[in-house]
């Protein structure tokens, strides 16, 4: 069954002119590409710290959602707790373990892949692609970024008697607990629900509220926020995988990282403070960067932490090979001006 928007299509994403510059491409000393967008940092009670471009026009919030989607699936009393908590977070590459903690959320319940409605892929890395091309399994939903989230929406469906052939129906049971929990997170209903890229509903939010709804979650104001921030840093690993942004970012600085299609990225502290970026032009590639140097300009994160997490990230560009043999390096994706000069902000506020 496919989901259907439930408001007219009359919302955008905010403009270029109302957009700031959040990162550039240098390469050789030449500007070669320039990210536009938005981002605020959040204090603890949701009061912005710092605001780039237009942060309170709503966005998509696409897979940066995914931590309150979880949860709402808590709330409706799905035992989900550990890794299947954090596949219910996640958008996985289909390593091994991915998969089969997806698989066994659906077991748990007496459903199957055939129950999941996202489609069916090919895992992310060439490396889980040779391995499942062994055992004849290439293409599966199981494979799908946002499985685990599916699963846990069908779980909640199966345990609460609903129909889970209708679970990606707005006003199914689960998808009503996912538009109570956001609104109740992030201070009220979704300005918009359209129909996400895997089949779900997709919350439209200002940057503003979707990165307070992440810190009071990422604060753990509730037992249930509390166990789904436990389970993201004691599995890292799970919730994008080994080696990958989110992961990294999880393990190594112990605070909640979720990127969305298109751009998005939050970040939320066990402290409260939280970061949401929008990228103007869709790419990812620039938003970790930005988060974190903007938590680190609010005092949310000590930048000798997150100096040697942006390193492993490698933001290097490359050209040619140098004199050791390996990729020379000829300029880097860097913060713009906006971005390292926000610390303005702070002293008027």
């Amino acid at each position: 069954m496919s989901p259907q928007s439930t408001h007219p299509p009359t919302s955008e994403t905010f403009s270029a002119a109302a957009a700031v510059e959040l990162a550039v491409i240098e390469r050789s000393g030449f500007v070669e590409s320039r990210h536009l967008g938005s981002a605020v940092v959040v204090d603890p009670d949701g009061a912005p710290l710092i605001e780039l471009g237009a942060p309170a026009e709503p966005v998509l919030t696409r897979s940066s959602l995914k931590p309150l989607q979880a949860l709402a699936c808590l709330e409706m009393g799905v035992p989900l707790a550990g890794e299947s908590l954090v596949l219910a977070t996640a958008s996985h590459r289909a390593e091994e373990g991915h998969v089969e903690v997806v698989a066994g959320m659906l077991d748990s319940v007496g459903l199957g892949p055939e129950d999941l409605q996202c489609p069916a892929v090919a895992p992310a890395d060439r490396g889980d692609r040779m391995r499942v091309r062994k055992d004849g399994t290439l293409v599966s939903p199981l494979h799908f970024n946002c499985s685990g989230k599916h699963a846990a929406f069908l779980m909640a469906q199966q345990l609460g008697g609903h129909d889970t052939a209708a679970y990606l129906d707005p006003d199914s049971a689960v998808q009503r607990q996912v538009a109570a929990t956001v609104a109740e997170y992030c201070g009220g209903p979704s300005d918009f629900v359209g129909v996400d890229g895997c089949g779900a509903p997709v919350h439209a939010l200002p940057l503003t509220r979707l990165a307070a709804g992440i810190g009071r979650l990422a604060a753990g104001t509730t037992e249930h926020a509390r166990t789904l921030r436990d389970a993201v840093l004691a599995h890292p690993w799970a919730i994008e995988g080994h080696g990958r942004p989110n992961s990294v970012v999880v393990e190594k600085l112990g605070i909640l990282a979720k990127f969305g299609a298109e751009g998005v990225m939050v970040m939320g502290t066990p402290g409260g403070h939280a970061v949401a970026v929008k990228c103007l032009d869709g790419s990812s590639r620039p938003t970790t960067m930005v988060a974190l140097e903007l938590l680190v300009t609010a005092g949310a994160l000590p930048a000798e932490q997150v100096v040697p997490v942006l390193a492993e990230l490698d933001h290097r560009v490359t050209g040619g090979i140098g004199g050791d043999g390996e990729p020379a390096v000829v300029g880097a994706l860097r913060s713009s001006s906006a971005v390292l000069t926000a610390a303005e902000q702070l002293g008027r506020r």
